[in-house]
């Protein structure tokens, strides 16, 4: 697997310059986002760690999800994934952190639709929570990929967007 060389270079630049972590918690994506942050340079100054919490019983014990809320929204929603970026960023005890939940396939319970919800937490307020949706014939490993390069692209922006300092350096 390939990743945005660039990207990861620029993302671990910016995080050891200033001296802040950051951790992860992700479902759709399979650990994707774990495996690109250990593949960034010096990874071991500034990723803290992360969790791939797959099902919702799992997001339940360690990401402190409401099990009614899990069950009502087949633990993927918007809500959700701020819960789940708030509470990797406690767990791991890190300045930013990233959460995604979604269907890389298209399910009945997708409503047969492939997408994304993430969320990017600094100190630990939310900055950014949106959702990628994919055209449903997507691969599913493409799609896990995809979601992986666009979130990354986000956290890039949202650290030079939130310290303009950082945006003059590039």
């Amino acid at each position: 697997m390939e990743f945005p060389k660039v990207l990861l270079d620029k993302i671990s630049h910016y995080l050891i310059d200033r001296s802040e972590t950051i951790s992860i918690a992700e479902s759709v994506t399979s650990g994707f986002l774990q495996l690109a942050f250990s593949e960034m340079p010096d990874a071991e100054k500034f990723f803290n760690g992360g969790m791939t919490a797959y099902t919702a019983n799992e997001k339940i014990k360690h990401l402190d999800i409401h099990p009614e809320e899990a069950e009502a929204e087949n633990c993927v929603s918007k809500n959700i994934t701020e819960t789940m970026v708030l509470n990797a960023a406690k767990i791991f005890d890190t300045d930013w952190a990233i959460a995604t939940t979604g269907y890389a396939t298209p399910v009945p319970e997708s409503g047969g639709e492939i997408f994304a919800h993430f969320a990017i937490s600094y100190q630990g307020d939310i900055i950014l929570s949106d959702r990628i949706d994919l055209h449903p014939l997507t691969n599913p490993l493409a799609a896990k990929h995809y979601f992986m390069e666009f979130i990354l692209g986000c956290l890039r922006c949202e650290v030079k967007r939130n310290f303009p300092a950082l945006a003059m350096k590039g």
